[in-house]
């Protein structure tokens, strides 16, 4: 058993999921797994499979979930020791994943969804794009309208599945706003957690 809270961060590429993620890490001390900088470290390591994801991603593709739920779990396991929370940042995709990872790791106590229009997800990604010294194979107009359109397909299944759990949040404020409603979430959740445990 996974004692400490599982929070699924969901949103668009540009939604600001690493931003508010980084904040709740300062203030909650959670560990944060972003499936997106998993994928892209094995695919730095040069091996074997990594070389085979990367090609699956510069196409704007998904990698396939047995992929990405072994590394997660292995993430998880490797920082279980201590963790006073996970955030699982861009997972699930789609909703055979959420299935698989409940199954698998633990159920998730919540679901954050960053909801921004799509021009604004362009917008963000290419001005990210663009100021970044280091240049991401995915980072092109037409493969993040590729990932926009694959996300959205694939989103509204897994919110449906989870309805009890996600709270959807309006990612066209500005950043401290945003985390106000960030921060009554995770309080809740938090409470709710250690009353679970503690009566366990």
């Amino acid at each position: 058993m996974i004692g400490v809270p599982i929070i699924w961060v969901l949103g668009g590429p540009g939604c600001g999921k690493g931003t508010q993620c980084a904040k709740i890490v300062e203030k909650y001390g959670f560990v944060h797994l972003s499936s997106g900088d998993l994928l892209r470290d094995e695919v730095a390591s040069g091996s074997p499979k990594g070389q085979e994801l990367a090609a699956i991603m510069k196409e704007g593709k998904l990698v396939s979930n047995d992929d990405v739920l072994g590394l997660l779990e292995k993430a998880i396991r490797e920082r279980l020791e201590g963790a006073k929370g996970f955030l699982i940042d861009g997972y699930p995709r789609e909703k055979d994943q959420g299935v698989a990872f409940e199954k698998k790791i633990a159920p998730a106590d919540l679901v954050l969804f960053f909801d921004c229009a799509d021009a604004t997800l362009v917008s963000r990604v290419m001005a990210r794009a663009a100021a970044s010294t280091e240049k991401r194979a995915d980072d092109n107009e037409e493969t993040i309208k590729t990932r926009i359109a694959t996300f959205r397909s694939n989103t509204n299944a897994i919110l449906s599945q989870y309805t009890d759990k996600t709270l959807t949040i309006n990612a066209e404020r500005g950043v401290d706003e945003i985390f106000n409603d960030v921060t009554c979430a995770l309080d809740c959740v938090i409470q709710k957690k250690n009353v679970i445990v503690a009566s366990a």
